[in-house]
């Protein structure tokens, strides 16, 4: 009688266990249908103007949340020279849903990496 109990005791857990996976799978299932964190959309941003472009982004200068998604600025990498203060660099703004997909991107300035933004002075 012992090993009965023991074997319907076995199951009992494994059962249990299995209730538990499950649960886990949904619930991660239905996480993946949340809006993304905020690091997951700079990552999807950043490979996906890099997989259209062709350039890898270096930095995204400006990240926000949006009625319709999020909107970045990304900094990229277009031509590489000598010295690397004469290479040419833009600014690319990136569009993306809610779910983090890339909807739109276009330039917005080219500069040499070397060449600080001139300062804009209050009507002087």
């Amino acid at each position: 009688m012992t090993n009965t109990e023991d074997t319907e005791e076995s199951q009992a857990s494994q059962k249990a266990r299995s209730s538990q996976k499950s649960r886990k799978e949904a619930d991660n299932s239905t996480s993946s249908k949340r809006r993304p964190s905020p690091m997951e959309v700079l990552r999807q941003a950043r490979g996906q103007l890099a997989e259209l472009t062709g350039m890898e982004a270096e930095s995204v200068s400006s990240f926000e949340q949006t009625e319709d998604g999020w909107a970045l600025e990304v900094e990229v990498l277009e031509l590489e020279r000598v010295p690397d203060t004469m290479s040419l660099m833009a600014s690319y703004q990136v569009e993306l849903d809610s779910e983090g997909q890339l909807t739109g991107y276009r330039r917005v300035r080219r500069y040499e990496r070397g060449r600080a933004e001139a300062r804009r002075s209050g009507g002087r």
